[in-house]
């Protein structure tokens, strides 16, 4: 926990989100670390075969607040798993998300972004590196590509079924503004800075308007944009405990799926 939170300080979450140690007891000796996106309970099964007990997950599986604690609903069932076989279930979501090598830099590599820097900064707020805080990041891409090839690119990269996009314009892009998961509250930054392309999920369908030939703006889904959180989160861990049991998990929890014929 110490670790995790040198890398993604709690204070840097945003204030409706609950990061941190939500079951557990953080005395109790670590046996070994499963990561994933989120937290349910195939992942708790898998965490109970592999002999881990403790779940770092994205999504905090407590977000809102839970009156009772019965079989009737998944967080609950999920949270009374996990005590009932003595696992800890910690989040690390926002706070993962407002740093520079947090979750948009998973996106960032995939797609070779360059010279990259925090969309929507949170005024003097810096990481112990001393780098700004903040919502999205904002980079260029090597060469300057059209709408058609870079929305392909995309696809082949991040290995998506689908993209909803706006209509291509003849402009060339060089600059992609990149926020993993949903991101419609920064489209005002985007109007405000020189960007050519901005990339998001759980995009409404007004809000596609807002780019108005100005961008092309593309909601590639929520799931398939944080995909690579869990091995970015091993690899932190792994090379902070070399010779610990840090673990991705093997399930796949994205609930949204395609009909396709």
């Amino acid at each position: 926990m110490d670790s995790l939170e040198q890398w993604a300080p709690i204070r840097f979450q945003e204030s409706y989100d609950n990061c941190g140690l939500l079951v557990g007891d953080p005395e109790t000796d670590c046996t070994g670390i499963l990561c994933s996106l989120d937290c349910t309970e195939a992942v708790v099964d898998e965490a109970i075969l592999k002999g881990c007990n403790l779940i770092v997950s994205h999504h905090p599986i407590v977000f809102k607040g839970i009156k009772q604690f019965n079989p009737n609903h998944y967080v609950s069932r999920v949270v009374i798993k996990a005590i009932q076989n003595n696992i800890a279930l910690y989040a690390i979501h926002t706070n993962l998300d407002n740093l520079i090598d947090g979750v948009n830099s998973t996106l960032a590599d995939k797609l070779h972004i360059q010279n990259r820097r925090i969309l929507a900064p949170v005024p003097g707020v810096f990481d112990k590196n001393g780098h700004p805080i903040g919502s999205g990041i904002v980079g260029e891409l090597p060469l300057e590509t059209s709408g058609p090839e870079f929305i392909q690119w995309v696809k082949e990269k991040l290995k998506l079924n689908v993209i909803k996009h706006t209509n291509f314009t003849d402009k060339k892009l060089n600059t992609i503004a990149l926020c993993g998961g949903s991101g419609s509250f920064l489209l005002s930054h985007i109007l405000d800075q020189n960007i050519d392309c901005f990339i998001t999920s759980d995009l409404k369908y007004h809000e596609f308007f807002e780019a108005d030939g100005r961008f092309l703006l593309m909601d590639i889904g929520h799931g398939e944009s944080e995909q690579y959180v869990p091995q970015l989160i091993v690899a932190y861990l792994t090379g902070k405990f070399p010779t610990f049991a840090v673990l991705e998990s093997l399930v796949n929890t994205q609930p949204v799926h395609y009909f396709k014929d």
